[in-house]
């Protein structure tokens, strides 16, 4: 009777603790059935009863729009004709021409051509403005649309109609579209004597292959003394190639990252499960404001675990991981599923999403609740706000006259330009002289370029003050002054002719030989990889960043 009696004691203790669990499950279940219910319902009614017809598909694509607004940005509705985004992030891979476009003067412009595929081989080029894509104009339609226009399955056939500087008539192409690979590593080589350089433009699903492939090139062509790993402006990827990455410079079974979701049990980490190909190389990592997600994963894990130094500016700061979820055949759902952590247990990010303001604008977590973790040989570093590096050198800040020629396009214009008037290919050499800016000035003014500097726009408040209040002296020394400055103006040309020949030659380069071209005529003036440089050739130094000297 005694051991009945417990049992049922037992019994009923366990009933109402399920219970009371259940209850709580319940009561949040219930309030989502309520929500779904008054979605459908609202739904319902206005696609039947609203006073002008509402295209039903655009009526709930805003709804569920409207919601995930209120969560963070990465968390998105993919619909069938985004499904390429997805196949491109997961597979590195798409059915298209080979081409890049973007926007030059409101017209769509073909602003690079990928080597070996449909465009490039049939003579489209750089600078063509795109009219029609299989007999549809594309004016009006957004670059996103036009996008989704050239691209399509491998196999099947497109015609762009384009129009091209020299040329009286428009082109017509037929191209058929093709599997189109993209490249992780766009650059690979040594830039100096034991010095080798890999720029990794993303994280797509060979990465990892790739990094490998690139240092056992850099192995097989010289004596590899250190490599200076660009990471500036990638904007991540998978985060398990992050971890492949990682994997070639770090012990085996490192730590390299930990993600945490909103279940206790969803903890996971990942180590490194391979041997690394460069164990002890001094690595210097380069890192920028637009260098996220996969990027600082691997930033981090190179910073916390005193592999090698980050050099550069601070980071992102996006510590979320996102998870692709197939809602139907052809709608999914990218969304935030959890928080990753590097090897010291730091969290990067930055932008506090869930707590916003009144008035519904996102936070920034402070300095001051900012948490204190340590490396491997107990440097200090802290969470939150991305990956400071150990070395900071900023981005160097473009003069103003400089930025507004290339906001209004006109070295990609001019460069477009000479190319065709002067029927140049990928063999021909220019040598940046003075006759050439001259060319340049004079394009610009054929073009109508304008530029008013801050301090014509302070002159004009002071013309209209003089006018009210000043006397006749003060009148005229406003006059002078603005004779000056426009004088000054006139000089700009030759006053930053230098520069003005670097961004060129650049420009030039990338025209006519291709991205290989642009990375290599970059890096002379480039002053973040200058200083990784010159610390992996100071072997005192770079250790003694790494101890936190």
């Amino acid at each position: 009777m005694k051991r009945k009696y417990l049992l049922i004691c037992i019994l009923l203790v366990t009933f109402v603790t399920i219970g009371f669990v259940g209850y709580s499950e319940s009561e949040y279940f219930l309030k989502i059935y309520r929500g779904i219910d008054i979605f459908t319902r609202v739904y319902k009614e206005v696609a039947l009863n609203y006073v002008d017809e509402v295209d039903p598909e655009r009526f709930v694509r805003a709804g569920i729009e409207g919601m995930l607004k209120t969560l963070d940005p990465y968390t998105v509705y993919i619909a069938e004709n985004e499904k390429d985004e997805i196949d491109l992030l997961t597979t590195g891979k798409y059915g298209g021409i080979g081409v890049t476009i973007g926007l030059r003067d409101g017209a769509i412009v073909i602003l690079n051509l990928m080597e070996g595929y449909s465009a490039a081989k049939q003579g489209m080029q750089v600078g063509d403005k795109i009219l029609e894509v299989d007999g549809t104009p594309v004016k009006g339609k957004s670059l996103e649309n036009v996008r989704m226009m050239v691209r399509g399955a491998p196999g099947t056939e497109v015609k762009i109609k384009v129009e091209r500087e020299g040329e009286r008539a428009p082109l017509e192409f037929s191209l058929i579209r093709e599997e189109i690979l993209v490249r992780n590593v766009t650059y690979v080589g040594f830039v100096s004597t034991g010095i080798g350089y890999i720029k990794l433009e993303r994280f797509s699903r060979t990465a990892g292959e790739d990094i490998r492939n690139a240092i056992k090139e850099l192995k097989a062509k010289g004596d590899l003394k250190g490599i200076i790993l660009d990471l500036r402006g990638n904007p991540g990827g998978l985060l398990e190639m992050a971890v492949e990455v990682v994997s070639v410079f770090v012990p085996e079974s490192s730590l390299i990252v930990t993600t945490r979701g909103r279940k206790s049990d969803s903890e996971r980490k990942y180590y490194s499960t391979t041997k690394p190909l460069v164990p002890d190389i001094p690595l210097a990592v380069l890192v920028n404001r637009n260098s996220a997600s996969a990027s600082e994963i691997v930033a981090g894990a190179i910073q916390d675990l005193d592999r090698g130094i980050i050099v550069g500016t601070r980071t992102f700061g996006k510590g979320l991981v996102q998870t692709i979820t197939q809602l139907s055949n052809n709608a999914s759902l990218k969304i935030t599923t959890a928080r990753y952590y590097t090897p010291s247990g730091r969290c990067i990010q930055e932008i506090d999403y869930l707590h916003r303001t009144e008035d519904g604008k996102v936070t920034v977590i402070p300095d001051s609740v900012r948490q204190q973790y340590y490396t491997k040989g107990h440097r200090a570093v802290q969470e939150a706000g991305g990956i400071q590096p150990d070395t900071v050198v900023v981005d160097s800040v473009q003069n103003p006259f400089i930025e507004e020629l290339s906001r209004q396009g006109m070295f990609f214009k001019f460069v477009n330009h000479f190319v065709s008037s002067n029927h140049l290919t990928g063999d021909s050499t220019i040598s940046m002289t003075s006759e050439i800016i001259r060319l340049f000035e004079a394009f610009t003014k054929e073009k109508g370029f304008t530029y008013k500097s801050k301090d014509e726009s302070l002159l004009e408040e002071l013309k209209k003050s003089s006018r009210e209040y000043s006397t006749k002296e003060v009148v005229q020394t406003v006059l002078r002054l603005d004779s000056l400055l426009q004088n000054e103006k006139g000089n700009l040309f030759r006053k930053y002719q230098k520069e003005l020949s670097t961004i060129l030659q650049i420009e030039f380069a990338y025209r006519l030989k291709g991205e290989r071209a642009r990375i290599e005529a970059e890096l002379p003036t480039d002053e973040q990889f200058r200083v990784a440089h010159s610390l992996l050739k100071n072997a005192k130094q770079y250790h003694a960043l790494l101890q936190g000297e």
